[in-house]
């Protein structure tokens, strides 16, 4: 098998921060539900600008290209664009500091 560990930063748009709390809360199962990713439980963070990251196991290359033609997980894509901007893990402040603390996400 060839799972891959994704870093993802997912910057919540003004006033939409609780609707993307409840979308992270969701994200890890709907992907198992599709049998997308593996059963590592996933590490949620949040940074002082409130953006979360999120560090998560896809179960292979091959996985990630079935969730970009995955109508569950494209409908649950469409709701993170609603809420937030997906940023890259650089541009987050605590990333530039050789020991990156977050606070816990829950």
């Amino acid at each position: 098998m060839e799972e891959r560990i994704v870093i993802v930063a997912y910057k919540p748009k003004v006033g939409k921060e609780e609707a993307l709390h409840q979308l992270m809360r969701e994200h890890l199962s709907i992907l198992k539900g599709q049998d997308l990713v593996t059963d590592r439980a996933s590490i949620l963070m949040e940074a002082k600008d409130g953006t979360i990251i999120e560090v998560f196991e896809w179960k292979s290359q091959a996985a990630i290209e079935q969730a970009h033609i995955n109508p569950e997980v494209l409908k649950m894509w469409a709701s993170y664009a609603e809420v937030c901007d997906y940023v890259p893990v650089a541009q987050v402040e605590e990333a530039a500091n050789l020991f990156s603390g977050f606070k816990p996400f829950y």
